[in-house]
């Protein structure tokens, strides 16, 4: 196995991995060997792009439709992913949607459709998924959020459903022990280049719209001077993927101090 290429041989399923952090971990991924099975939900044009580009590293890539708050839709697509790979090595939750909203007048279909992506999603995912990483001696990584660290008034639903995932990775990882490893990597502020320009378009969770006067003030606040990209959260979950086997229930914040 080159050095270059530490998951040479293995196979990877990320969910939500048609554009932005799911993208990157996907393309980060097959650049260190591994091939990579993404889902989407709306993004076909993406996802498509995605294993694109994946297939350019040499890699296999299989592309799949699923909707992660459905039973039938996510054990048709881990179905599809063993079909396709004759079994896997590395599941990564990324999948999630955003959410802001005053608490006091939070409605309980707002709280649940955040919950039932955020939550209810890796759940699903990672059992029809686990027999096979079992016998792989896998390794699952959940994308948490600081947001699950730190309370964001504005966020209720999301925050709390992100510390649920949080909590979620430490008990499947002592629950699957010791075959299968599970960690969560958890991003703060991470900004995107809009299409044509040098200006950062914001990534969840924070905000789903541009705002580089608030981009600015947050990497003023970061100790590490700037912001964060899909490319540090990528190379986080590549960590968690190559690095020991040893390592299960751990929570890392990539946020460049802003938590602290």
């Amino acid at each position: 196995m080159l050095l270059t290429e530490p998951l040479a041989g293995k196979t990877a399923f990320v969910t939500g991995g048609a554009r932005r952090i799911g993208r990157a971990i996907a393309l980060t991924l097959a650049q260190a060997g591994a091939d990579v099975a993404i889902s989407y939900r709306t993004s076909h044009a993406e996802a498509a792009h995605t294993a694109a580009e994946i297939r350019a590293h040499g890699r296999r890539a299989v592309v799949i439709e699923c909707d992660v708050r459905s039973e039938p839709s996510v054990r048709a697509a881990a179905a599809t992913v063993i079909a396709e790979f004759g079994g896997l090595d590395l599941l990564v939750n990324n999948a999630a949607v955003f959410a802001s909203a005053a608490l006091e007048s939070l409605t309980l279909e707002q709280w649940d459709a955040v919950f039932e992506t955020n939550a209810r999603g890796p759940f699903l995912v990672t059992r029809e998924a686990l027999p096979h990483l079992r016998a792989a001696r896998g390794r699952i990584v959940n994308i948490g959020s600081l947001g699950g660290l730190h309370p964001w008034a504005g966020h209720a639903h999301y925050c709390s459903s992100k510390a649920a995932l949080h909590m979620l990775t430490q008990t499947m990882a002592k629950a699957f022990a010791p075959e299968v490893s599970v960690n969560c990597v958890a991003p703060g502020w991470i900004a995107f280049p809009e299409a044509g320009t040098n200006s950062d378009a914001l990534e969840a969770p924070f905000s789903q719209a541009p705002d580089r006067g608030q981009s600015a003030r947050f990497a003023a606040k970061t100790p590490m001077g700037r912001n964060g990209s899909a490319a540090d959260v990528a190379q986080a979950v590549l960590f968690f993927a190559t690095g020991p086997h040893f390592i299960t229930g751990q929570v890392l914040a990539v946020d460049g101090g802003l938590g602290l």
